[in-house]
Formats: C-alpha cells, structure tokens, sequence
C-alpha cells in the first residue's frame, strides 16, 4: 500500500497518497490529475525515441490505490489521454482492460486541456465527462487552478514539483502536493510527464513524493 498522510483541509480528512493521488476517505473517493494515457505513444507517433511500458505502469499504479482503498468513485483532475495520436489501438485495449477490472467503479472525468484535444475517452469505457468545475463538499475540483469564489479549488495542470537543493550544487527534482488556502495542487499522475517547480507562497503547505512515500517540507 502506498505511504499516506493524513492532512485537515476545510474540516475533511484527505489522505495524500505517496503515488501521487489524494484519497478521500469520508466520500470513498480517490482523485488524480494528470495521468496522460498514450503520451509516449504520441511521441512515437512524430518519430521520437521514447520508452514503451508508461501506459502499463501508470494502470499498474492506479490498479494498487484502487485495490488498496475502499473506493466508490475515482475523479481525474483533467487529462486523461494525451492526444489524438496517442489513440493508439494497443494503448486503447490496455485502458479497456484495466477498465474491466474495476467495472463497478464510478469514474469521472473533468475535462483538461489535453482532453479536449484528445476528444474525450470511448464510450465503452464508462467514464462520465464534463467540465468543471464539479462542487463537493466544501471543494471545486477542476482542471485548471483558478480561484472558485465560493470553494477550495482542487486542482493539476502544472505537474507541480519541489526543488531540493543541497551542497555542492546538488538539486534535485520531486513531484508535490501544495495546499494553500483557496487552492490545492495535486502532482501528475502519469508516469511521463514533466513538471513546474512551485514557489510556495505564505499559507501553502508542501508535501514531497517519491518512492511511494509522502512527507511534508518544513518552513
């Protein structure tokens, strides 16, 4: 099971999750941003050189949480599939089959920039599609992080990540939640994505992941 951390965020528990994932015990639901199914797929497509397997191994991850959690409903932040050339068949029947596995799960999808490149995932896959942002509780989950008037924005687009910097000029690169207080960024899920290092601002939280582990960075 992955390492979690159990943080108060507007009164509710929520479990941030060493695989990057944020799960939501009181409702039953585990939330990611970012899982970008197909990107090296699309890649290949323009002839570019890169690794095969990412697919594989971020339905791999998403199969451990959603075995390891009790859960009713699994929400994507935005960007589920990459793009119209990541579309490939293989990749399509892999996420059919994952999906097969975990078909009494609810699963929304909030759309993200990707996705409406992308268009939005077969319909045999059984995934609700709309645009944010989608209120819960005291939450506005969407893609994008822009500021809700009313709720606590739960957000990804940005890949947020944390630079470590120690002697000699080492640094070194980590994905990140940030928790403020109007706005809360999730990492990528995917397994090939890129990131933006964060900054944090006074009242934001920062918790490091890497090796299935959480911790928090100090002050």
């Amino acid at each position: 099971m992955s390492h979690c951390l159990n943080i108060d965020v507007q009164g509710e528990q929520l479990w941030l999750l060493g695989d990057k994932a944020l799960y939501w015990p009181a409702r039953r639901v585990m939330l990611v941003a970012d899982v970008h199914i197909g990107k090296a797929a699309a890649f290949r497509a323009q002839h570019l050189p890169v690794p095969r397997g990412t697919t594989q191994s971020t339905l791999q991850r998403l199969d451990r949480l959603l075995t390891s959690y009790p859960c009713e409903e699994l929400i994507v932040l935005g960007d589920f599939l990459h793009a119209r050339t990541g579309r490939a068949a293989a990749t399509l029947e892999r996420v059919r089959q994952w999906r097969e596995r975990h078909a009494r799960l609810k699963i929304t999808l909030i759309r993200g920039n990707h996705d409406l490149h992308a268009g939005d995932p077969p319909e045999g896959l059984r995934i609700d599609v709309l645009d944010g942002p989608l209120l819960l509780g005291p939450f506005a989950l969407q893609h994008e992080p822009e500021p809700h008037p009313t709720h606590l924005v739960l957000a990804g687009h940005v890949h947020p990540v944390y630079v470590l910097r120690g002697r000699a000029r080492q640094r070194l690169r980590l994905p990140c939640f940030v928790i403020g207080e109007r706005l809360g960024l999730l990492p990528a899920f995917g397994d090939f994505t890129g990131g933006w290092a964060v900054q944090p601002q006074p009242g934001e939280r920062v918790y490091l992941t890497a090796d299935a582990q959480v911790w928090p960075v100090e002050p």
